[in-house]
């Protein structure tokens, strides 16, 4: 049981170490160049020998990130807030919501340097059309979901649509709230690094472009484990958000668990 338990938890790790431990072989075996495929023991040393260079542009990348991913998440829970209650528009505002998503960034990102210059608003718009969308989605769904027996209740109790609102219809949809919310934290630190192929003088994905036009090849794939890094970070600080503000879905799951 306990054997189950560790390998259930600890297969993501096992297959990752398998697939480097052939990474490193393959490249031994097949002799191929660094410049076309470095091992990962060399991008490993690679990282570690540039970090000061690195660690600038890491810090650069994560405050865009996390500025693009707050205004992105708050502009999704407001449209999402703005449709449940006034339903009238939901028809009509829906549809531009999933255009909007269709609009490819790389098309987008020139425009916005010709209206906006190259300065930080370009970057943040690119981050937050990113993240506001699965925002807005999941929110909007937890919205649509809350239980009609207890909307009913409150009604009968004398509640009011704010009240029922934030006492009710928001508290039921924080998990889909943080479901949305993982997702965003995840694309906004790729959007970052998309916003910084802009013109920005610093960056993770400066620092990316930089190394691919001069075929350092390790640097570009350090630099791609950055971004991994990162966004698992970020995906892991939702998820400790999550289990704290939403630990009462957590006791009511455990319960039906043992229930069964």
């Amino acid at each position: 049981m306990i054997g189950r338990r560790i390998w259930k938890k600890g297969a993501p790790f096992f297959l990752l170490v398998l697939l480097l431990i052939a990474w490193e072989s393959a490249t031994a075996i097949l002799k191929i160049e660094k410049w076309l495929l470095p091992s990962p023991s060399a991008i490993f040393i690679e990282g570690i020998e540039s970090f000061h260079n690195l660690l600038g542009h890491l810090l650069s990348t994560t405050e865009l990130a996390i500025a693009g991913f707050l205004i992105g998440s708050c502009i999704g829970l407001l449209i999402a807030a703005a449709l449940h209650l006034f339903s009238g528009v939901k028809d009509a505002v829906y549809p531009l919501l999933i255009l909007s998503q269709n609009i490819p960034i790389i098309v987008l990102a020139p425009l916005l340097v010709i209206w906006f210059g190259f300065g930080m608003l370009p970057k943040l718009i690119v981050i937050s059309l990113v993240c506001f969308f699965p925002v807005a989605v999941a929110s909007l769904d937890g919205l649509r979901q809350t239980p009609y027996e207890l909307k009913h209740y409150f009604k009968m109790m004398g509640a009011g649509n704010s009240q029922l609102f934030w006492k009710l219809e928001l508290p039921h949809s924080l998990p889909f709230i943080f479901s949305g919310l993982k997702i965003s934290a995840t694309y906004s630190v790729m959007g970052a690094v998309i916003s910084e192929w802009l013109g920005a003088k610093s960056g993770i994905g400066v620092y990316m472009t930089l190394a691919s036009s001069a075929f350092r090849t390790d640097r570009v794939f350090v630099a791609i484990f950055i971004i991994m890094g990162l966004s698992l970070l970020f995906f892991g600080v939702i998820t400790l958000l999550e289990r704290y503000f939403v630990s009462w879905k957590r006791k009511e799951d455990d319960k039906h668990a043992s229930g069964n």
